[in-house]
């Protein structure tokens, strides 16, 4: 059962623009926020934020993270969801070429503009975010939770 639940959670992933992100800042206090995302291997979550935004200014001083990716289109009971645990950050300089790849990759195909690396840098007001993988799982059909590697599947 485990394969198929491996298989959801890629499906999950591949098929879903959002995640909510859950942070907690210096202070303890929880912050919840959607954010579009594009992903890698499923197991980097990418996203463009200010540095100054509540999540944003929360990772810096708190780098774990949750993350849920869900279909919220779906009728009451048919819901499934892929939940992550994660440490996140700006993506490193020596990795943006590629990370900003992805991204772009991913908002082209979705109907959005080409990024560049020029674009999450200064001057620029964005910065490209991850959130890498540490833990996932979906719901069994008794609403356990299961971990699952989507990545090696």
């Amino acid at each position: 059962m485990t394969g198929d639940l491996t298989a959801i959670a890629r499906k999950i992933i591949d098929a879903n623009g959002y995640l909510t992100l859950a942070t907690a800042g210096d202070d303890g206090r929880p912050w919840a926020t959607p954010l579009w995302f594009a992903a890698d291997r499923y197991t980097d979550f990418f996203w463009l934020s200010r540095p100054s935004t509540r999540h944003s200014a929360a990772i810096a001083v708190r780098p774990d993270v949750g993350l849920v990716v869900f279909d919220s289109t779906v009728p009451i009971g048919q819901g499934q969801a892929v939940y992550v645990e994660a440490v996140a950050g700006q993506v490193p300089d020596a990795e943006l070429e590629k990370a900003v790849a992805i991204y772009s990759a991913r908002a082209v195909g979705a109907g959005g503009r080409t990024w560049q690396v020029a674009d999450v840098v200064a001057p620029a007001g964005f910065r490209l975010y991850r959130a890498r993988a540490t833990a996932c799982y979906v719901l069994d059909d008794h609403d356990s939770r299961v971990p699952v590697d989507p990545a090696h599947g």
